[in-house]
C-alpha cells in the first residue's frame, strides 16, 4: 500500500495557498496527501481562517479525501510530517512596502528580494526559517522542506552554511517562467525543454536550452535577438536587453537582472511609482485585499484567474512537481537551489545555487557544470560575496558584516549612502529584528 502523506505549509495564510491547493488536487492520484496542515502566526488569523474555508470547498469540489488542517501551533503541526513547505513573509505586506519605499526615498532600488530591500528581507527572514529547521529537525526529522520564502537563495545559503539538516531545498517560479517562455518562442511543449542554468536565486543566466536532448540554444537566442521581447515577469517592469548585450553575454539573463543591466531606467520607474504611493508592494496590498475580498465567497471553490496577476505565478507548478517527483522518485530534471558541492567548480562547495538538477526519492542531484563561464563570471562571483557576508550578517548580527554587505551590492551606490540606509531600515523594521545592530 503506497504512504498516505502528511503536508505542512507554514505561512498557510498566503495569497498563493489556494494555487498550491489545486496544485495538491490535481496530482492526488499520484500524491495521496491525506493531511495538509495550514499554520499561521496570529497577526495572519483572520486570512488563514478564509484560506483554510476556501480550501476545504476546493478539495470538497475535487471529491478528494484530503484533511485540511488550520493551527497556530507550529510544532503541533509538524509531528510527523513528511513534507514542509514554507511561504511567508516576516512582518507581513507592511514589511515589503518599507523595503520598497525606503530606499527610493535615498534614491535607491528599492525591492523586495534586491538590494537594500531584499538584504533586510534576509535579515528578519533567516531567524525565523533556522528556527523552524530546528523544530523539523526535532519532530519530522525525515521531513523534506520546501522554501519558497524570498530572499530564497540566502535562505538556502544560511541553512547550508549554518544548520546540518540536508533536507533543504529552495525553490522559486523564476526558472520554471524562463522555461515557458522558451516553450512558447519555440511553439513546443514545456515537457521537451531543458535549460542548462549558472548562478543563484535571482540572479540566474541561461547557458544552454535543450529540446529533446539536443541544444536549441541558437534558435532561443535568435528568437530574443529578432523579435527582442523583454525577459520579465508580473512584478518586475520588463525591458529588453540589447542585442549586443545578448550576444556578447551568449547568455540569457533572468527577469531581475533587469535591476543590474537597466538600473537607471528602473529607477527612474520606480521613483515615479514612488511619487504616486504605487510601489510594488503597495499594489500587491491593494490585490491581496481584492484576492481575500473573493476567498470569502462561500459559493467560490476553485482557485481564482486573478491569483495569476501575483510575481508568483506557476508556484504550484514549482511546488507541487518538486514534492510528487521526491515522492515517486521520478528522477525528471528540475530547477532548484541546493549546496553546490562542485556544481559549478569555481564557487565555495558550501554556498547555495540554483542548479537542474535530478530529481529522486533521496533529493535533488545537481547536473555538473564544470566552471562558469567567463562572460558572466565575475557578475556571480560579486553577487555570491555579497550573498555569502549578507548570510553572515543576519546570523551573527554584526553591523560590520552589514554595512559591507550592502557596500558589497552592486545597488548601493557608496559607503555613505550604505550607512544611511541601513540606519532608516534597521529603525524601520526594529520589531522584526533579532539582532542588535
Amino acid at each position: 500500500m503506497e504512504k498516505q502523506l502528511k503536508v505542512v505549509t507554514i505561512g498557510g495564510g498566503s495569497s498563493y495557498t489556494p494555487e498550491l491547493i489545486e496544485g495538491f488536487i490535481l496530482r492526488y492520484d499520484k500524491l495521496p496527501i491525506i493531511e495538509l496542515w495550514l499554520v499561521d502566526i496570529e497577526e495572519g488569523r483572520e486570512k488563514l481562517e478564509i484560506i483554510t474555508n476556501l480550501a476545504k470547498r476546493m478539495v470538497k469540489k475535487a471529491n478528494v479525501p484530503m484533511e485540511i488542517i488550520a493551527t497556530l501551533d507550529r510544532r503541533e503541526a509538524l509531528k510527523g510530517a513528511d513534507f514542509v513547505t514554507t511561504q511567508m513573509r516576516v512582518g507581513q505586506i507592511e514589511a515589503r512596502i518599507k523595503d520598497e519605499r525606503i530606499p527610493n526615498s535615498f534614491g535607491l532600488i528599492g525591492q523586495e528580494t534586491n538590494g537594500a530591500g531584499g538584504f533586510f528581507k534576509a535579515l528578519r527572514t533567516i531567524p525565523v526559517i533556522l528556527d523552524i529547521v530546528k523544530d523539523i529537525q526535532e519532530l519530522c526529522p525525515d521531513a523534506w522542506m520546501l522554501n519558497f520564502t524570498n530572499p530564497a537563495g540566502m535562505v538556502s545559503e544560511a541553512i547550508i552554511r549554518y544548520t546540518d539538516y540536508k533536507k533543504a531545498i529552495g525553490l522559486c517560479n523564476v526558472p520554471i517562467g524562463m522555461q515557458n517562455g522558451f516553450a512558447k518562442l519555440l511553439d513546443t511543449d514545456l515537457h521537451r525543454l531543458r535549460m542548462q542554468i549558472q548562478g543563484m536565486n535571482h540572479f540566474i543566466f541561461i547557458t544552454d536550452v535543450f529540446m529533446d536532448g539536443v541544444s536549441v540554444f541558437d534558435k532561443v537566442m535568435d528568437g530574443y535577438l529578432n523579435d527582442s521581447p523583454a525577459i520579465t515577469m508580473n512584478n518586475i517592469f520588463g525591458m529588453k536587453f540589447s542585442p549586443e548585450l545578448l550576444r556578447g553575454l551568449n547568455a540569457l539573463p533572468c527577469p531581475y537582472h533587469n535591476y543590474y543591466f537597466h538600473t537607471k531606467e528602473q529607477l527612474e520607474k520606480q521613483m515615479e511609482e514612488y511619487t504616486e504611493n504605487k510601489v510594488r508592494g503597495q499594489v500587491v496590498k491593494q490585490l491581496e485585499e481584492e484576492l481575500f475580498e473573493l476567498y470569502k465567497d462561500e459559493n467560490l471553490a476553485i482557485k481564482p484567474k486573478q491569483l495569476e496577476q501575483r510575481g508568483g505565478a506557476l508556484y504550484s507548478d514549482a511546488a507541487c512537481n518538486l514534492i510528487s517527483s521526491i515522492y515517486n522518485n521520478t528522477c525528471d530534471v528540475q530547477y532548484v537551489n541546493v549546496q553546490n558541492n562542485g556544481t559549478i567548480a569555481d564557487l565555495p562547495a558550501d554556498c547555495a545555487v540554483e542548479a537542474a538538477s535530478m530529481i529522486t526519492s533521496d533529493g535533488p542531484k545537481p547536473l555538473a557544470l564544470g566552471t562558469l563561464k567567463p562572460e558572466i563570471a565575475g557578475y556571480i562571483h560579486h553577487m555570491k560575496a555579497f550573498e555569502r557576508m549578507a548570510v553572515k550578517a543576519a546570523v551573527e548580527g554584526s553591523r560590520d558584516n552589514a554595512i559591507t554587505a550592502l557596500n558589497l551590492n552592486p545597488l548601493i551606490s557608496s559607503d555613505k549612502m550604505a550607512h544611511e540606509v541601513f540606519d532608516a531600515l534597521v529603525e524601520a523594521h526594529r520589531d522584526y529584528l533579532p539582532q542588535k545592530f
